[in-house]
Formats: C-alpha cells, structure tokens, sequence
C-alpha cells in the first residue's frame, strides 16, 4: 500500500501541464518570472521546458538577429519579407538566451525538427524557420523567442503547490496576440479572475 506520500507525489506528477499556460502569481519571487505567462511546450517525469509569451526583448531587432544568423536583411537582392523584419522578438525564459525557438501555427512542420503541441500550436528552434518566415513561406502565426524556461523533475509541480503558478488551458489568439502589455490580466481573466481581486495566499485555508 502506498504512503501518503507516495500518493501525493503520483498526484502531483499525474497533472498535464504540455499545452498549458501558466500564468505567476502576484508573490512571485523570482523577478524574472513576475508577471510572466508562460506556455508550457513539454512536461514530463523528467521535467518541463516553455516559453514566456509577454516579455519583449528590447535590445534586439529582427533585421539584427538575422544578421547575427548569416541571413542578411538588409541585401536588396535577398526576398526578405516585411512581416519577419517587423517581427517582435520576446524572452523566452532565462536558460540558453542566445538560442531561438520559433513557437507558431501547424501550416508549417518540418518532420526533423517541429514539434506539435496542443491546439495546432508547434514548436521549432532551427534557423530553416526563420529563412522560411524571411522568404514569406513560414507559418501564418509566430513568436520568435530567446531562451527558454526550465524545470527539473518534480520542480513545476512543486511550485505550482506552493502557489507560485496558476495553470489554465492555453488559448491560440492569446499566445500569438501581440499586445504582451495585456497579457498577464487577459490570461487572469481566463480563469475569471480579476487581479485586483488576487491573493497571494490563494487556495489556502
């Protein structure tokens, strides 16, 4: 028979984050997460890994990171699209932040790299998307990302326990919009809730 325990941690593990959003909470510590929503692109007993879908990365432009890629912007000869050099570029998360991952519509899948999500959301983090957007054959819907956020086994779960993060389905129009500003409140609303109204201590007696 299972200790209790036991039965607490399979309960914990037994939660589908993959698809999810989640979403801080007021009395988040970590700076660099408050006020964060976050869509959760894997969950599993080994960890989590997502993106951070409402912080703008200021210090960078679309034209400069193709550049920094090999792919000029500025050539004249080269059929950049307007779409890609207007493209807003967020922060992902804290981990590996010179790398990017491209979080975007299924009408473009790559079979060695794209991984499909939830909801037609996928994920790819190779430069032939980028060169794809750049061309004008990229998906419909996209946010460039650098970094990411990760958890260890258990680590996810142990937050969201502690009341460090609210969880609820994630919408597409919300995870592509680009107003981050409203983000946070928009993804609160979700849930019915009203962030003048949110307590730090929620679900506690």
């Amino acid at each position: 028979m299972k200790s209790t325990r036991q039965k607490s941690r399979t309960k914990r593990s037994a939660i589908k984050l993959e698809g999810q959003l989640l979403i801080a909470m007021p009395a988040m510590s970590d700076r660099r997460f408050q006020r964060s929503v976050i869509y959760v692109c894997a969950h599993s007993p080994e960890g989590a890994m997502g993106l951070i879908i409402n912080q703008r990365a200021n210090h960078i432009s679309a034209p400069d990171l193709l550049e920094r890629l090999g792919i000029s912007a500025r050539n004249p000869d080269d059929e950049i699209t307007s779409d890609v050099l207007s493209l807003s570029i967020q922060v992902g998360g804290p981990v590996e932040t010179g790398r990017g991952f491209v979080l975007h519509s299924s009408d473009y899948f790559s079979e060695d790299s794209t991984l499909a999500i939830e909801q037609g959301v996928c994920l790819t983090a190779t430069i032939d998307i980028l060169k794809a957007i750049a061309q004008g054959r990229g998906p419909t819907r996209a946010v460039l990302a650098l970094g990411y956020a990760g958890w260890s086994p258990g680590q996810l779960e142990t937050e969201i326990q502690s009341n460090g993060w609210l969880h609820c389905p994630a919408d597409p129009d919300l995870i592509f919009d680009e107003d981050l500003e409203n983000k946070y409140s928009r993804a609160l609303g979700k849930m019915g809730i009203d962030l003048s109204h949110l307590v730090s201590d929620a679900g506690h007696a």
